[in-house]
């Protein structure tokens, strides 16, 4: 099933592993972005997606299992980095991708994308990353709190939305009204994604990008930082850390912004990600 809104966003499904996985997107001829949230949703890129397809992307924003409106549920083993890497590989390969792809990802999916390009399973062309994960920085304490092994099925459920709302309301900053935070929660009041969420949660650990450090070193692939400054997750001095250490990288500051820019400057990170991923 497909449904288009107002401003030509078409949110659609085609089928991994078994289960629909959602994602958002507006219908162009060009170039494919896959777009890759984090502990959030394909809504984080809501606000971009009119302005890549307006500089010739075709962007495609999925949801991972369990999460948003894609089907599945996560599991401890599913929800680390690198099984979720190999999971957007194949969601590549079901909607027909083939060769080298741009990839952009905020808050873990940041992780995800920088698995992607050292790791392959699908060759990345250029990476573009927004308040990212990086380095030691994953998890973050309001995450790391729900991390224990038994939270999937426990008690902790109870407890995800009203985090989620905290977590929510500080990341949006500026930009956070009861509407868009009410919008943002809206996949949080089902079980099946509390799990997931949790499962995600379980799966943390800064191995996985700790590990890809040395690649990146050698990584010659185009390498693009958009940073709110106001992050108090993931902080302005990790993306300045990797803008020094990581070859072929270029980092944009935006000031009065938080963990989720894109709905701050949407404007102005749709256009630099539509220059870079054209450039």
């Amino acid at each position: 099933m497909s449904e288009t809104n107002e401003t030509g966003v078409l949110r659609t499904s085609v089928q991994v592993d078994g289960a629909a996985a959602s994602y958002l997107t507006v219908e162009r001829d060009g170039p494919a972005v896959l777009l890759l949230h984090g502990t959030y949703w394909s809504r984080v890129w809501l606000p971009v997606l009119g302005g890549l397809a307006d500089a010739g992307l075709r962007p495609l924003a999925v949801d991972l299992p369990g999460l948003g409106r894609s089907g599945g549920e996560l599991t401890p083993e599913t929800a680390t980095v690198p099984a979720l890497a190999d999971w957007v590989a194949r969601f590549a390969s079901a909607l027909g991708l083939s060769g080298p792809v741009a990839v952009a990802g905020h808050d873990i999916g940041g992780a995800i994308a920088q698995h992607l390009l050292v790791h392959g399973g699908r060759e990345v062309s250029r990476l573009a990353l927004v308040n990212s994960v990086m380095y030691d920085s994953w998890p973050a304490p309001h995450v790391a709190r729900f991390g224990g092994p038994g939270d999937v099925a426990g008690s902790a459920a109870d407890d995800v939305l009203a985090a989620r709302r905290r977590a929510v309301t500080a990341a949006l900053g500026g930009a956070a009204t009861e509407e868009r935070i009410a919008d943002y929660l809206d996949p949080w009041t089902t079980a099946r994604a509390r799990r997931s969420w949790l499962a995600m949660a379980g799966g943390a650990d800064s191995r996985y990008t700790l590990d890809l450090v040395p690649a990146l070193r050698r990584s010659t692939v185009p390498k693009l930082l958009i940073w709110g400054e106001d992050d108090g997750y993931e902080k302005v001095e990790y993306a300045e850390r990797f803008a020094s250490e990581i070859p072929r990288t270029t980092l944009i500051r935006v000031p009065d912004a938080d963990h989720i820019p894109t709905e701050n400057a949407p404007g102005r990170i749709a256009r630099a990600l539509g220059e870079f991923f054209t450039a």
